[in-house]
């Protein structure tokens, strides 16, 4: 199995590289390139930086990758990954794929960043690879306008928010498995079994 990270200039490349290729035993590559990232069994997005800078790296090939997920190819977005499936940010100019409905926000939280380990609600995100508590660093989470991709919950401070949300082959999380000891590298495990070509 070929799984592609997309390089948008987000650190945690190395650690995540690592984990993918010890869940999957498959060949991790890594590409700068949005439209040769999509040529893979599994893309993935990384999960650090900022909503902007990420979404530029993302435009030249912003309608590729978003008409590649709509037929079908596998693709996991971490945190950051995760809100570039959105349609856009307050924390930055640009394009999300506008694959999921709805935009993301600030945390609603006296204390922000939200850095540490969490529950997970109502986990139903990958068969078999049930998840209680993960790793959480981020600030900003996604508002899905559709209840029904939403497919794990969590909530810092007063603030509820989707922990997971899933259509088809194309699963986002805003924690960070791979650096939720051995269930994240099991999740991640589970998620590329399951779409595995």
């Amino acid at each position: 199995m070929r799984v592609t990270l997309f390089d948008y200039g987000a650190g945690n490349i190395h650690s995540l590289a690592k984990a993918l290729a010890t869940a999957a035993h498959a060949e991790v590559r890594v590409q700068t390139d949005p439209v040769k990232a999509l040529d893979t069994d599994v893309l993935v997005l990384p999960g650090v930086g900022a909503f902007g800078a990420a979404a530029a790296r993302l435009e030249p090939g912003r309608e590729q990758m978003r008409q590649a997920l709509e037929r079908g190819l596998p693709c996991l977005g971490i945190c950051l990954g995760m809100q570039l499936l959105f349609e856009g940010s307050e924390e930055g100019e640009g394009r999300g794929l506008g694959l999921f409905k709805g935009r993301v926000t600030r945390l609603r939280a006296k204390h922000v960043p939200h850095i540490g380990w969490n529950s997970v609600e109502e986990d139903t995100a990958v068969q078999g690879a049930r998840l209680d508590t993960v790793y959480y660093a981020h600030s900003f989470v996604c508002r899905a306008e559709e209840p029904g991709e939403v497919v794990g919950w969590t909530s810092h401070e007063e603030d509820r928010f989707p922990a997971s949300v899933r259509r088809g082959k194309v699963l986002g999380v805003q924690f960070h498995p791979e650096k939720s000891s051995a269930s994240g590298v099991r999740f991640v495990q589970a998620f590329l079994q399951e779409v595995a070509p």
